[in-house]
């Protein structure tokens, strides 16, 4: 899969920006049960709409977990050698995809919001652009942005 065998310059695989999880929403879930039961005990009336809002928060949690689960097997795998450059991206339920530039062939643009923060990072070259750190968090495109940038360079001039 890699064509040379030195370290790399540059390694990183970004993943998204995994939330807490579903924990404290089942938790959530359990204690409201709990506290409403004696409610629904003493008040008949308010049994089915409580079991109907219940039921609805149930399923907003199952399908929240799912859609965490899926998202959470999309990576991006960006290695830089002096020579190459290797893009490898996957998603879920798919084969990934492998891209390989070399290093002085390509081109590093940022997009930045009127606040000077890092909203996209883009890698320009000759067939088009691909869209580096797409699954990161703003502020973690700041810090990728600045350590690929500067092994990219000390790439160009390895070359």
């Amino acid at each position: 899969m890699q064509a040379t065998t030195t370290a790399p310059l540059f390694a990183a695989r970004l993943r998204p920006a995994r939330s807490y999880g579903t924990a404290g929403g089942w938790l959530g879930l359990v204690l409201a049960g709990i506290v409403g039961a004696p409610f629904a005990i003493a008040i008949p009336q308010l049994l089915l709409p409580g079991g109907v809002a219940y039921g609805l928060a149930a399923a907003g949690l199952i399908a929240y977990s799912v859609q965490q689960g899926r998202r959470g097997r999309h990576y991006q795998q960006i290695n830089l050698w002096p020579d190459q450059l290797e893009i490898v991206e996957a998603s879920a339920g798919q084969a990934p995809v492998m891209q390989r530039f070399a290093p002085s062939s390509v081109r590093l643009r940022l997009v930045r919001d009127s606040f000077e923060r890092t909203t996209a990072i883009f890698l320009h070259h000759a067939e088009g652009e691909l869209e580096l750190g797409r699954l990161l968090s703003r502020d973690e495109k700041s810090s990728f942005a600045r350590a690929f940038g500067k092994a990219l360079r000390q790439a160009r001039r390895g070359a």
